[in-house]
């Protein structure tokens, strides 16, 4: 209990690139928030603040794909608002407006989590729609607002993709440096000591196992970043240089293989910690703008590059050519043909049997019963507890009881903060709107340290809100709000309780028949997996990266699924030691692969 409990409220180094979203969401609400201030209409702030807060979203991804991806956000987002003032409309039960506001939340996490979209996921979605629920609202009305939101999307939009006429290859080299980092990381731990022949240090086997899967999780995901870039050109064909070079720390055999079968491997002129320091120096160098650094082919890399221009078409003098200038072919890397993505992707997490399914159930049934225990409690903002339950529900019951207790030790402190801003707000609207935007930029910047740290900020910004609305007697906000989180809280970790989610076990057994047949599938293209690493040419180079890529995704999720499912209640027994056996064999295999392409790094 004490372990989850300072694991609950334990501060995080914050996010690297907390100040990406932070400044786009001010910017992206300053814009209509001053001008309705000037127009005297602050009453409307509802409508336009639902279209800005997509700014948040999306700042991960390159810009052609954010593009897509921030359009769907703000579609989603409009859509939303529709059926809740839709609703608010047609219907003046509270009752009825809390199970709408539910399903409509349910939907939010369920879809959020199968598109993977990223921070901050359904919740500005469940807040801004739940809000508008209760929104007093002429069905006349309805049109007019939603354009509001919509051009306020529109100007988010303008705002997210602005940078990209700056340093357009900016989210791929952020994800690129954080995959040298954490090879930079993975070879320090190498370095920190080395065991004799015949013995095994358990612990520090552990602690590199550890750092090898957020290895290969970043290389992973920053392949994925690279994937959804269109086209080829000389700062992606870098890019992925670079990203290899931070690959090939996977390389190295783990400790119980060098320790048992006493490999090592002699004539490196790079030590573990003259690679992690290249590594590291790499990654800033890529973090700071400018040119991206060079990093010439080895031999035998060459030929592989070689072989995949050939294969896109290229003829062989043009890139015997381009190899004696170190420069790389015009073919990029591309994700194994059978690897499902955008709708496909989506579809097939949300298929029948999805471990997503009993979340989104959670969430209905919790989000409904927490508004109706407000309403009989006589609250008078109803959809602060549909919110603060929606925000309590994580990819398993241990995580959920965790963001429970951050929830509302954030929100006391909060409630606190707007107490001691009141005289600050009382001033005028002005200095509520920049107040409000003070609030977003500092509940980003703490958020990524610890979810209640930031719901400092998050709930005067959200009293704020209502405040511009119109005003109530700040005893009744404040008792309404803390007694809403309290409700939410509760019922929702009841629900987590009740509802149970016995498809997350499933999902570890699908995880390891996946990574069985993708071990299998590489061994097939080494060889016989016991002998030596077969070198097929250039017809197998396409096939090595798929098979690579194969293997490290299948690992991420079968780490992911055991993780999701250690922290689920009422469970039959996990298959601990399957799993650990699997992850060892499959990064073991991943290392052979990975050595067979990019022979560069030094094993030790």
């Amino acid at each position: 209990m004490g372990k989850h409990l300072t694991s609950a409220v334990r501060l995080r180094r914050p996010v690297d690139t907390w100040h990406k979203p932070a400044l786009s969401a001010a910017v992206a609400l300053a814009v209509p928030d001053l001008t309705l201030l000037a127009l005297g209409r602050l009453d409307l702030i509802l409508y336009t603040s639902a279209g800005a807060m997509c700014a948040l979203y999306a700042h991960g991804l390159p810009y052609a794909a954010r593009a897509r991806t921030l359009l769907w956000v703000v579609l989603g987002m409009v859509v939303s608002l529709g059926v809740a003032l839709t609703a608010a409309s047609l219907t003046t039960s509270p009752a009825v407006l809390v199970v709408g506001a539910s399903l409509v939340a349910a939907a939010h996490k369920t879809v959020c989590d199968a598109t993977r979209v990223g921070p901050p996921g359904n919740l500005i979605l469940t807040f801004i729609s739940s809000s508008a629920f209760f929104m007093p609202q002429r069905l006349g009305e309805v049109p007019f607002h939603l354009a509001l939101a919509l051009a306020a999307g529109a100007v988010a939009w303008l705002v997210c993709m602005a940078p990209g006429l700056v340093r357009p290859h900016g989210p791929e080299r952020v994800a690129v440096a954080r995959a040298l980092e954490s090879a930079a990381a993975l070879w320090r731990v190498r370095r920190d000591g080395t065991e004799p022949r015949g013995r095994l240090d358990t612990a520090r086997l552990d602690a590199e196992l550890t750092v090898r899967q957020a290895t290969a999780g970043a290389v992973n995901s920053a392949w994925h970043t690279l994937f959804l870039i269109p086209g080829a050109g000389a700062a992606r064909h870098r890019l992925e240089r670079l990203l290899a070079h931070a690959e090939s720390a996977l390389a190295a055999p783990s400790p119980e293989v060098r320790t048992h079968e006493g490999r090592t491997h002699e004539g490196h002129r790079h030590t573990p910690a003259h690679e992690a320091e290249r590594c590291a120096a790499l990654a800033r160098a890529v973090r700071r703008g400018g040119a991206l650094p060079e990093i010439g082919p080895t031999p035998d890399e060459a030929r592989r590059l070689a072989g995949v221009a050939v294969e896109a078409g290229a003829k062989a003098e043009t890139v015997a050519a381009r190899e004696a200038e170190h420069t790389v072919p015009e073919a990029p890397r591309r994700p194994a043909p059978d690897r499902a993505t955008g709708v496909r992707a989506v579809l097939a997490r949300l298929r029948p049997g999805s471990p997503l399914l009993p979340i989104g159930v959670r969430v209905a049934v919790g989000c409904t019963l927490a508004g109706w225990v407000s309403l009989a409690a006589g609250v008078g903002h109803p959809y602060w507890a549909v919110v603060s339950a929606a925000s309590v529900y994580q990819a398993n019951t241990t995580l959920s009881g965790q963001r429970g207790l951050q929830r509302v030790l954030g929100n006391v402190l909060g409630l606190i903060l707007f107490f001691a801003l009141l005289p600050l707000i009382r001033v005028g609207p002005l200095a509520m709107v920049l107040l409000a935007l003070a609030l977003q930029i500092g509940a980003e910047a703490l958020i990524t340290r610890n979810y209640w740290l930031g719901s400092v900020c998050v709930t005067p910004m959200a009293l704020l809100l209502t405040e511009f609305g119109g005003r109530l007697p700040v005893r009744t906000l404040i008792a309404d709000r803390l007694i809403d989180t309290v409700v939410g809280v509760t019922v929702a970790l009841a629900c987590c309780a009740l509802v149970t989610n016995r498809r997350a076990t499933d999902r570890i057994d699908e995880a390891l028949a996946r990574v069985t047949a993708a071990r299998n599938a590489a061994l097939r293209h080494l060889g016989d997996g016991e002998g030596p690493d077969r070198e097929d040419g250039r017809d197998g180079d396409h096939e090595a990266g798929w098979a690579r890529d194969r293997l490290a995704l299948s690992l991420v999720e079968l780490r992911e699924a055991f993780e999701v499912a250690s922290g689920e209640w009422w469970q039959r027994a996990l298959p601990a030691e399957r799993v650990a056996a699997a992850e060892r064999e499959g990064h073991r295999t991943l290392a052979r692969l990975v050595r067979r392409a990019a022979p560069r790094v030094p094993v030790s």
